[in-house]
């Protein structure tokens, strides 16, 4: 069974944690701060610190940016202490009704079929469309949703129902999966589309897993742990049907990624079997990140040296790919070949996506650290701002939007896929 004190005491109190800290950096509480949060944790295990109203209010304000772990000397996993934090507060307090909802949809993908399609055809009754930035603009102020605020636009037909599951090229080397991701298989659906462009400029054969469901990030960062269970188990036995098959699991999404990659092997070594373990391990070696494995297994970067760069960018790291895996060469090799790389001022700081319950019950705080990074790319002199996350793409759109700033979002892959023939 997994304890906090086998980690609080790991802790030297070296501080290396807090200047980076996303939480802290709008928040300076020694509480919030990273060690603040390993004594606290440790505090419970003990009996000397209660969970109540104030100590879930304090464990629900860390965003999970994965920061105080990249710097840790012992590289404690202040993340995965903050998750069973959470799953402490869901079992006393339980769940708030719109998070079970939306659980629910990631469980059931014909649910969440059915509202992506409802949501598309009435989503011009509350909200207005503005194509440009993917996104639609609140009409009226709703519970924790603020007139003007840019949410994801639901698309018509979504990426896993717009192409068929095999794309086969001739003389392929090599097969690869898709994984989607939610937010690219409901709302940012361009993502997929370049993806699969790139793959067949490729020539690599392409398999779209009709049944792969959500990753469960939102619920395992929430404390819902019985959905994150029950959707790891239901990954794993349909990832076994085709493992075999496939070269990698390519993924274009920094959360998705980290989950499937990283959080589901800590998950699983603390609370599952360890015949699960060796089954997730058969899969865990072929996950990969979009532009990772694109820039390490294929000929893409040497392939797009002479394209024209008539487009300034500038790129944002997404906490799950640059703090978790330092991926960070990776995109900016391959977007350097076709258009020109503008570094905004600390590329690193989390933009303040924070999931749902930052988005929801605490957005105050992703707006003030929304506004920090927004501020900081409004200041670069480039058409496009780009990250490999979905999330990012939506906290970043809506804050540029209030800091006056008309960059474009675009992922990676969408930049290079415009320059693909």
């Amino acid at each position: 069974m997994f304890k906090f004190s086998e980690i609080s005491d790991l802790c030297i109190k070296c501080g290396k944690c807090i200047p980076g800290c996303t939480i802290h950096r709008i928040n300076p509480d020694e509480a919030t701060s990273p060690r603040g949060f390993l004594d606290i944790l440790k505090g419970v295990e003990e009996g000397e610190i209660e969970i109540d109203k104030t100590f879930k209010d304090t464990v629900e304000s860390c965003f999970l940016c994965n920061q105080c772990v990249e710097v840790c000397p012992n590289s404690l996993p202040t993340d995965f202490m903050i998750e069973n934090a959470r799953k402490k507060v869901a079992d006393k307090y339980g769940i708030a009704w719109f998070k079970r909802a939306f659980f629910f949809l990631l469980r059931h993908r014909w649910a969440y079929d059915l509202i992506s399609k409802l949501g598309f055809y009435f989503q011009t009754c509350g909200f207005k469309i503005e194509e440009e930035k993917k996104s639609i603009r609140s009409r009226f102020s709703l519970p924790m949703l603020h007139k003007g605020r840019l949410l994801p636009a639901f698309r018509k037909t979504t990426f896993l129902k717009k192409y068929p599951e095999k794309i086969e090229a001739k003389n392929s080397q090599k097969k690869v999966a898709i994984f989607i991701g939610c937010l690219a298989n409901y709302n940012y659906t361009e993502v997929g589309d370049a993806l699969v462009k790139i793959l067949k400029f490729l020539n690599i054969d392409i398999l779209i897993p009709k049944k792969q469901a959500c990753c469960g990030a939102p619920a395992y960062f929430t404390g819902d742990f019985d959905t994150t269970e029950y959707l790891i188990k239901k990954n794993i036995e349909y990832f076994e049907t085709f493992i075999d098959e496939v070269d990698a699991i390519l993924i274009p999404e920094a959360t998705c990624t980290a989950m499937i990659k990283k959080d589901w092997e800590e998950y699983i070594r603390h609370y599952m079997s360890e015949d699960w373990l060796k089954r997730y391990k058969k899969i865990q070696d072929k996950v990969f990140g979009t532009t990772e494995w694109l820039y390490k297994y294929t000929d893409l970067e040497e392939r797009l040296k002479d394209k024209q760069k008539d487009m300034k960018v500038t790129y944002h790291d997404a906490c799950h790919f640059g703090k978790v895996f330092n991926i960070r060469k990776e995109p900016r090799a391959l977007v350097s070949k076709v258009a020109t790389i503008k570094e905004m001022e600390d590329p690193d700081v989390c933009c303040g996506f924070g999931g749902i319950t930052i988005q929801s019950e605490k957005f105050d705080l992703a707006r003030k650290e929304g506004l920090i990074k927004a501020e900081m790319i409004k200041k670069v002199d480039a058409d496009v701002v780009s990250a490999e996350c979905s999330a990012c793409r939506m906290q970043i759109t809506e804050h540029l939007d209030k800091v006056g700033d008309n960059k474009k979002f675009l992922h990676p892959l969408e930049i290079i896929a415009q320059k693909i023939d």
